[in-house]
């Protein structure tokens, strides 16, 4: 193969017919698609499974949910079995544009250090508000951390600093692999002409006191995760990006108070908060039952 041959790897967990729609449009900029499913209802994995025969991308079934960071370390492995020289993962919903893999490879070959470039993302566009949200930097220009969808990546990097943390389960698997890769000495680049439509969370917009703001509205199970794998990532990068770890605590406390004055099932959400950092302190990880 060559050295830019592809392979897109997807995480699918009850996709709807429109994300399943989606999947072929990402097959024609890439050599090879690999979907890998989470235990999705048998109604969405017979259309995955129709659909893979009629595109020919190769899907695994996993029989059970093993968390985005395992689902993604199969799909990683598999394209790195197969001889695939870059890989790029994508959210299952998610919608890839027109040119975009070709101005992913645009923008490394820009780079100053493209040696040293282990993740290139593109730019993040909702949907349905046409708004792109704000990009962190680090002081070398590129994102200080980014999210796993739309990112490209050689296969050497999981040889070098390993692959995703399956402990983690879901939430921050993307925020911790972006920190470890820094931590290794690579970097993260973007481009600006590649665009990716995604939108991050259900949020919605409230006003408490005079003060506008909008929650994310993730579900109380996620509340979970997201508030032990923060915990988690702050005592293994503190002493190492400790400036960026204290900014991060502070957008986390925002986040957190949004949920707690405007979110539904705040009940529910608030014990998950505390049942999350209670076991993140305590290093408890993988799947938490009943959450």
């Amino acid at each position: 193969m060559n050295s830019q041959s592809v392979c897109a790897v997807i995480v699918s967990y009850h996709p709807t017919a429109e994300m399943i729609a989606n999947m072929p449009k990402i097959l024609e900029q890439v050599q090879k698609l690999v979907v890998v499913d989470n235990d999705s209802n048998i109604h969405a994995l017979q259309a995955l499974r129709t659909a893979s025969l009629a595109s020919g991308f190769h899907l695994i079934e996993n029989g059970k949910n093993l968390g985005i960071a395992e689902a993604l370390n199969l799909g990683v492995r598999w394209a790195k079995d197969n001889g695939y020289q870059w890989i790029i993962l994508f959210d299952q919903d998610s919608e890839i544009t027109a040119g975009f893999i070709e101005q992913m490879f645009l923008a490394l070959n820009s780079h100053a250090q493209p040696n040293r470039v282990a993740s290139i993302h593109p730019r993040y566009v909702n949907p349905e508000t046409g708004i792109e949200p704000m990009v962190d930097r680090a002081p070398d220009g590129g994102p200080k951390t980014s999210m796993t969808s739309g990112a490209l990546m050689p296969s050497w990097i999981f040889d070098k600093i390993g692959m995703f943390s399956s402990e983690y389960f879901i939430d921050l698997v993307d925020y911790e692999y972006s920190l470890r890769l820094r931590a290794a000495g690579y970097l993260i680049a973007d481009s600006r002409q590649a665009t990716l439509l995604h939108k991050a969370g259900s949020p919605s917009r409230h006003s408490f006191l005079g003060f506008s703001f909008a929650p994310s509205n993730h579900s109380a199970m996620r509340r979970y995760y997201i508030s032990r794998n923060r915990i988690v990532v702050y005592r293994k990068y503190i002493h190492i990006f400790p400036r960026w770890i204290f900014q991060d605590i502070y957008i986390a406390f925002r986040e957190t108070l949004k949920c707690f004055l405007a979110e539904k099932s705040r009940v529910r959400k608030i014990r998950n908060f505390f049942l999350g950092t209670w076991d993140g302190l305590t290093g408890r990880m993988g799947k938490r039952e009943n959450v």
